[in-house]
Parts: structure tokens; C-alpha cells; sequence
């Protein structure tokens, strides 16, 4: 096994390669799940799939950790262009529900993307009951990772374990969307800190995500940022984006504006696939 993870060193790449590897794995099916992350991180893993949500609760006698999938596809994101896009607006609300309440605990004002916490919704109960068990027979560090839509799971995830009193050593996502406004950031900033990285590529369309206006986007992100990019690389979608941005004039985007900005996003989804993320990390 040539990864391994050290939880005083926030950020370190070591660590977000083997979680890398563990977002990865999250995309594939019980078996072979269970056998790659056994194979290639040396952990114990358990699936938990309610719909169109996984995730994967996999752990040793030194680390836990908590690995959500993205969309089905990897490489694939036709499925969040409403979310991400034509409904994003109408998607930022305070939360109700089971979760409400321990989402609510962010503050008055606090919003966080409808879409996303539907999604985690569906598996959380089993999901917790799972951590809670793993760490009431052997307590260790909990790792949260999660790549594109996963990595939206992971910071809401930390965010409800510490509601439960469970510790979260670090939260690690990649090409991951925003999550909520800025009170709703805010509080989950306080929360971790420097405990959380969220690894992203330069051409990644997805971290831009969810918009519905160029001159009034409420949806913002977490600390911290990690940049990843190869040397001498291009980078046409800030470019891609800054050009459509010259024609939005209007506080909401025309459906046609959505049209063509989903077909630049497209363009870019390369550089959102999580082996385009593990060659970037090395």
C-alpha cells in the first residue's frame, strides 16, 4: 500500500491522494468496492446506496473513512444541470426535513442547496448509524471525502457528524460545487477551520457551480482552496466564462445563456473527471 494518512498535517497532498483514491473507488458497485479498498488503501469497506446517493464507510485500526460518489457517471454530469444551473435559485433554501434541524444549527439566515441535502438525506440515517457503530468499538480519526456532487456531500456530512458529537479530523473534496450562501459558509468555516481542502483545477467548470446570475451569485464556497494544475496548462474555461459573463446584463440568466454556458461546461468536463484529479496530484 503506497498511500497513508497523517492527520497533523491539514492539507498535506499525501493525505488527499489517498483520499484520492478513496473518491475514486466511491463510484464503483458493492464487490468491487469492497475488494479495491481493500487492495489498494487497506481498508474494511461497507456500502450504503439509496437511490441515486453511495457512499462508502471504510476503515482500519488507525483511520475511518467516509467516502461519497458523485453523479452516477464520473464523468458524467448531464443529471445536475438543474441543480447547478435552471433551478439553482429556487434550490437555496433553509433546510426542513429529518436533516433541518441540525442544518439550521448554521444561524438565522443560513441556506444551504435543496438538491444536495435531499440527496445526503437518503442515506444519512444509515450512514450515521454505521460511524457511530465503527467508533464506539475502536475510535479513530474520521476522514470525509467526495469528488464533484460527493464532495458537496462531504461538507455537509462533516458538518452533521459534529452535531452528533462525532470529531472530524479532515474534510477532502474534489472538483466539488458550493454548498450554500454565506452565513451557511460561514458557520461551517468556524466549525473546521483548517480541516477542510478542497482540491481544484484551474479548467474545472464544476467548483463554479451552482450559479443563476453573473452579477448576483448568492452561492458561495468554503475555506480552503488547494489549487492542482499541470505546469503550462491551459485554461479555457475562465476565459469561456468571463466572455459569457460580458452579455449578462440581466440579474437572472436567460435560458439561453444557461444553454450556452452547459455547453462550456461540457467542453470542460475532462478536467472535472477524478483521474484527471489523481494525475494532478501525482
Amino acid at each position: 500500500m503506497s498511500y497513508a494518512l497523517n492527520e497533523d498535517s491539514p492539507g498535506d497532498r499525501g493525505n488527499a491522494r489517498f483520499l484520492a483514491v478513496a473518491a475514486d473507488l466511491a463510484y464503483l458497485p458493492a464487490a468491487e468496492g469492497k475488494a479495491k479498498f481493500q487492495q489498494e488503501l487497506g481498508l474494511t469497506a461497507q456500502l450504503i446506496s439509496h437511490g441515486n446517493t453511495q457512499a462508502y464507510v471504510a476503515g482500519n485500526d488507525d483511520n475511518l473513512v467516509l467516502a461519497f460518489r458523485g453523479t452516477e457517471s464520473p464523468t458524467g454530469i448531464e443529471g445536475l444541470k438543474d441543480w447547478l444551473l435552471t433551478n439553482a435559485l429556487n434550490l437555496l433554501v433553509v433546510p426542513e426535513g429529518r436533516l433541518g434541524t441540525d442544518l439550521a444549527a448554521a444561524g438565522v439566515g443560513a441556506r444551504f442547496h435543496e438538491g444536495f441535502v435531499t440527496a445526503i438525506e437518503s442515506v444519512w440515517p444509515d450512514v450515521l448509524k454505521l460511524v457511530e457503530a465503527e467508533q464506539q468499538r475502536l475510535e479513530r480519526p474520521i476522514w470525509v471525502t467526495g469528488h464533484s456532487l460527493g464532495g458537496a456531500l462531504a461538507l455537509l456530512a462533516g458538518w452533521l457528524l459534529t452535531r452528533k458529537m462525532l470529531s472530524v479530523t479532515q474534510i477532502v473534496t474534489f472538483g466539488a460545487p458550493m454548498i450554500g450562501n454565506q452565513l451557511a459558509v460561514d458557520a461551517i468555516n468556524r466549525e473546521f477551520g483548517n480541516k477542510i481542502s478542497r482540491f481544484v483545477t484551474p479548467p474545472d467548470p464544476v467548483p463554479r457551480l451552482p450559479m443563476y446570475s453573473f452579477v448576483a451569485n448568492e452561492f458561495v464556497h468554503c475555506d480552503r482552496e488547494v489549487p492542482v494544475s499541470q505546469a503550462g496548462a491551459e485554461d479555457p474555461t475562465t476565459a469561456f466564462f468571463h466572455s459569457l459573463a460580458k452579455n449578462a446584463v440581466e440579474t437572472l440568466m436567460s435560458a439561453t445563456l444557461v444553454d450556452d454556458l452547459w455547453k462550456g461546461i461540457r467542453g470542460g468536463i475532462a478536467a472535472h473527471g477524478m483521474d484527471n484529479y489523481r494525475k494532478l496530484l501525482g
